[in-house]
């Protein structure tokens, strides 16, 4: 008796159904991928956003401390204190156009107190300022209110884009104009180049002012109030007046923004979706390969022909598929990570070459002032030759009378001043090297009689009476034994020569007082005193009232240096009973071990 067949269902049927039952695992493993891609281009996203917004915050801060800057030129207040003279019109406009060839910046213009354009750096081209009136400009508002003033906005005249940079130019208390610094945008709008990110820059108006989509720029990125139709109608800052609304699909654009407080802008990138949808669809497509897989692997297990070898042979084989894909992810990822530490290190090493340039200009800026200092060496080493010839020519006498102890102690002074002079040279080498001179605690009194000594056989020749008013102890304070000398001297120097230009009686006050703060130390004589104009103008460099072979006007002018050097203040006045006044004021210091000079030279 043949046995009976059972019949078999078919195995596509076992396996459709299987294949029912997995394939809502799908979703979860979507799910995952999609917040996975997500988080990783938004992480890659804000890295370049940092980086814009760097470079964006580093362009406008490169140029922002530049009008306070320019607004204490002398020759750009005396562009605006006489606006009749052609001559200092002509040195304004040649100074700005100077510095905006060496700053980069678009164009640099001086506003005079009513609004309009006395001087630019474009003066000499067809879109010159010259002439225009800015007062309906927000930046010109605020520079005359003593703020800083910024405003990005549409040339009127150029019909170039710019952001603005305006500071106040004040004669004291009184309001002469206004200093503007336009910064050109457009070379930092080029650098982002074109990848399928696209970032955009909107102000504080929600209009885009900067981005890589040139269809997008000037629209507004939200509805528009009627306050801010009315301010955009004054300030003119776009080419239209009514900016389009930008059409953005939502869900078409993966959005991170960055807000910058000091401009009011926000600088957004966009990345489109279809950069995380596409990996999804990588991710579901695997999934759906390994579901099949699984599929078939269950199909084979239910083939009851297969044998167990078989199905050990297959799971090996699976396994070290997966094995390979984890392998290659794990160095798609290591190769990302050694992407972005390049990056890191790149951006470190061009913030350490940026403080190295930074330094570089700094020691530039203190060479070219070598050339004024050397100007003054002549003026700092005429008193001690001065000296140096009267020691020496008494000293001759003396010998001629045998009176060689007498004659010792001239030549001792000789040496004194000798190491004084290679002391101030040693000063200005030490500027050029970098050296920086503390403070040390130095002895008023002895200091002043040394001075005194240079002066002394000029003080007798002109007959001058010294009235002291000088406590009996040592009053100490912080300073360099030599630079304070030098300052005594030249302002000593400067009353002998005050007091040649009256008859006698001719009379020097000295005196000296202890404040909370620190020590005031009065040179008063009954000379002619400070014209006006010299009250004004004495600190500056090369200003003298003498003619050219009696000085180089730098004393007053060294001394001022000198003093701020020290911690110190030179305040300059007229005595109400007539003649000139001058006020050292410096700062308290710890005795010291003794009186004798304690500055060294090389």
């Amino acid at each position: 008796m043949t046995p009976t067949l059972t019949p078999r269902r078919p195995r596509w049927r076992s396996l459709a159904l299987l294949a029912l039952l997995l394939a809502p695992l799908l979703w979860p493993l979507q799910q995952l991928a999609e917040r996975y891609y997500r988080d990783e281009l938004i992480e890659q996203n804000r890295q370049t956003l940092d980086l814009y917004v760097a470079n964006l915050l580093g362009t406008l801060r490169r140029f922002e401390v530049l009008p306070p800057i320019l607004g204490n030129l002398p020759d750009l207040r005396g562009a605006l204190l006489q606006p009749g003279d052609a001559a200092a019109l002509d040195k304004a406009n040649l100074l700005l156009k100077r510095v905006r060839e060496q700053t980069g910046a678009d164009v640099i213009y001086l506003l005079d107190a009513a609004g309009d354009t006395r001087a630019a750096s474009n003066h000499d081209q067809p879109d010159s300022f010259i002439g225009r009136n800015f007062t309906f400009r927000p930046y010109y508002q605020a520079a005359s209110e003593g703020r800083l003033g910024r405003f990005f906005g549409l040339g009127t005249t150029s019909g170039k884009r710019g952001y603005y940079f305006a500071a106040g130019v004040r004669e004291g208390d009184t309001r002469l104009g206004v200093l503007v610094v336009k910064v050109d945008l457009d070379f930092t709008e080029r650098l982002w180049g074109q990848t399928p990110e696209q970032l955009l820059v909107t102000d504080s108006n929600g209009v885009v002012i900067l981005t890589s989509n040139p269809d997008w720029r000037y629209r507004a990125s939200r509805p528009l109030s009627a306050p801010e139709l009315t301010r955009i109608a004054a300030d003119q800052p776009y080419p239209t007046q009514q900016p389009q609304p930008l059409q953005l699909d939502t869900h078409a654009w993966l959005m991170q923004s960055r807000e910058l407080a000091e401009t009011g802008w926000t600088v957004s990138i966009l990345a489109p979706r279809s950069q995380v949808e596409r990996p999804v669809q990588n991710v579901l497509a695997i999934g759906a390969a390994s579901l099949l897989a699984l599929l078939a692997l269950l199909g084979l297990l239910l083939q009851r022909r297969r044998h167990y070898i078989e199905r050990i042979a297959l799971d090996a084989r699976a396994k070290r598929e997966l094995e390979i894909r984890v392998l290659e992810r794990t160095r798609d990822l290591e190769a990302l990570n050694d992407r972005l530490k390049d990056e890191v290190l790149e951006r470190e090493q061009a913030q350490q070459e940026l403080l190295r340039t930074q330094d570089e200009l700094v020691q530039a800026g203190k060479l070219s002032a070598l050339g004024t200092m050397s100007a003054s060496i002549s003026h700092e080493l005429n008193q001690p030759l001065a000296a140096i010839r009267s020691y020496a020519d008494n000293a001759g006498v003396l010998l001629d009378h045998q009176r060689t102890d007498d004659a010792r102690d001239n030549l001792k002074q000789i040496s004194e001043l000798t190491g004084r002079m290679a002391s101030i040279i040693a000063h200005l080498r030490a500027f050029a090297r970098r050296d920086r001179h503390a403070p040390e605690s130095v002895a008023l009194q002895p200091a002043l009689d040394d001075a005194l000594a240079l002066l002394a056989k000029r003080r007798r020749a002109l007959d001058v009476e010294l009235i002291r008013d000088l406590p009996e102890a040592t009053l100490w304070v912080q300073a360099g034994e030599t630079r304070l000398r030098q300052v005594l001297g030249n302002l000593l120097a400067n009353a002998c020569d005050a007091l040649s230009e009256k008859a006698p009686p001719r009379r020097l006050w000295l005196s000296a007082e202890s404040t909370p703060t620190g020590v005031n130390l009065i040179l008063r004589d009954n000379g002619p005193g400070f014209s006006a104009q010299a009250l004004e103008h004495a600190r500056e460099p090369f200003f003298t009232t003498k003619t050219s072979t009696q000085g180089l006007g730098l004393g007053l002018a060294i001394c001022e240096t000198l003093m701020r050097a020290l911690g110190g203040e030179l305040l300059l006045a007229n005595h109400p009973d007539g003649g000139a006044q001058i006020t050292l004021q410096l700062r308290h210091a710890t005795p010291g071990a003794n009186l004798a000079a304690t500055e060294e030279f090389s």
